[in-house]
């Protein structure tokens, strides 16, 4: 049965301007964090390696948004890890966390700098501990797209992001990527895991801000 409704026009109108006050489970999870105690788990030609990486992730509050009738509020986010003693960028990420209040759907995008990016969409979990969102290769909806080599050499066939909202205000997750690497019969499960404590308050989104104005 469609769910949708039949004028996929017309905007919501009288939007509550405050995203911070409409995040819903993505409230946990505005502001600025550092995570010290990241562990990756990451394919190579003589095996797994497991490397410890330093975390910070800053997500702040954007404008409602709006499809026709379908309203979203959400976080515009980054990602920077490094793997001391090195100071170079060991993973670099973008994207948005999105709550749609009306349905309950969480939904995340996501963008690295090798050329792969993807739509990954899911649900809180049913007692508030925390969310999960996933995605899949060759779905239209929430899926994956790759380069031609990374296709070609580390194919990734599946995505799922699991978040777990801890006593204390921090926040933990464990990131699952399946990939099918070139010449190997099995999928190697690429795990990235870290706890995320809070450094920073976020910002008012802007419209809240002129609002006040």
């Amino acid at each position: 049965m469609n769910p949708f409704l039949d004028d996929i026009f017309t905007e919501p109108e009288d939007v509550d301007p405050d995203t911070l006050a409409n995040l819903g489970p993505l409230r946990r999870l505005a502001g600025i964090w550092q995570g010290t105690k990241g562990m990756d788990i990451n394919p190579k030609a003589d095996g797994p390696e497991k490397r410890k990486y330093v975390e910070r992730i800053e997500a702040q509050p954007i404008d409602p948004q709006a499809n026709g009738p379908q309203l979203l509020y959400g976080l515009r986010y980054h990602v920077h890890a490094n793997a001391p003693p090195e100071a170079i960028t060991f993973h670099d990420q973008v994207g948005y966390l999105l709550w749609e209040p009306a349905t309950g759907l969480i939904m995340q995008t996501l963008a690295i700098p090798r050329g792969q990016s993807l739509l990954a969409g899911g649900h809180a979990k049913p007692d508030g501990s925390g969310l999960v969102v996933s995605a899949r290769r060759g779905e239209t909806e929430y899926g994956i797209t790759s380069t031609t080599f990374l296709e070609h050499a580390f194919r990734t066939d599946a995505y799922e992001l699991d978040i777990t909202f801890n006593p204390d205000g921090s926040w933990s997750y464990i990131s699952d990527t399946t990939l099918m690497v070139r010449g190997r019969r099995e999928p190697f499960l690429h795990r990235d895991r870290n706890t995320l404590t809070k450094l920073a308050e976020p910002s008012p989104n802007p419209l809240l801000g002129l609002a006040k104005g």
